[in-house]
């Protein structure tokens, strides 16, 4: 809870005002995780209620399009497709994780998906082992339909940060909260 507080510059009481409301309308759960020591600690995300809210119309076209593409060319044009968007990303991304330490590429890697809303936070789990959590998919509905388009993602993942040890550990589109990945040297 004060965590929450200092990230968003109000009270506690304010923080749990505004949650139980969120609660109250079924736009949010609560988990509690137990701590090897201590209290546990309760881990709020997005119901499927409240992710409805974001708006994700723009993506019913882009679906659109690729079952038109695939009607008339077959699945090889999606896989062409989505390879070329991967191919697109990692020109993209390489230069900005270049010259930098694995945990500085996870960094980087972290911030340029927060950039094109993802919403992605990043957790160092040990030496050369993070945690990249992705709180919104951009793309959700066109992977929900191409699970192909996940794939594409952690590949591109593991070359632009050079390391075969980037595995999905979670997926929005397989009815998770959100996408997780668990990255190590």
């Amino acid at each position: 809870m004060s965590e929450l507080a200092g990230f968003l510059g109000i009270t506690e009481m304010a923080v749990r005002k505004h949650l139980n409301i969120l609660e109250r309308d079924s736009l949010l759960t609560i988990n509690e995780v137990r701590q090897p020591m201590g209290r546990p600690i309760q881990v709020y995300s997005l119901s499927s209620r409240a992710d409805d809210l974001f708006p994700k119309n723009y993506e019913t076209m882009t679906v659109e399009f690729l079952h038109d593409l695939q009607e008339l060319h077959g699945m090889e044009i999606i896989d062409y497709l989505l390879e070329k968007r991967s191919e697109r990303q990692k020109k993209e991304y390489l230069p900005k994780l270049e010259n930098k330490s694995l945990e500085e590429k996870v960094e980087e890697l972290k911030n340029i998906q927060v950039h094109k809303g993802y919403m992605a936070e990043l957790k160092k789990l040990g030496n050369h082992q993070f945690e990249l959590i992705e709180y919104n998919c951009p793309i959700f509905t066109v992977a929900s339909e191409y699970k192909q388009a996940c794939t594409c993602e952690t590949n591109m993942f593991k070359q632009v940060l050079g390391t075969e040890h980037v595995k999905r550990i979670t997926c929005k589109t397989e009815n998770e909260d959100h996408c997780r990945f668990l990255i190590e040297a």
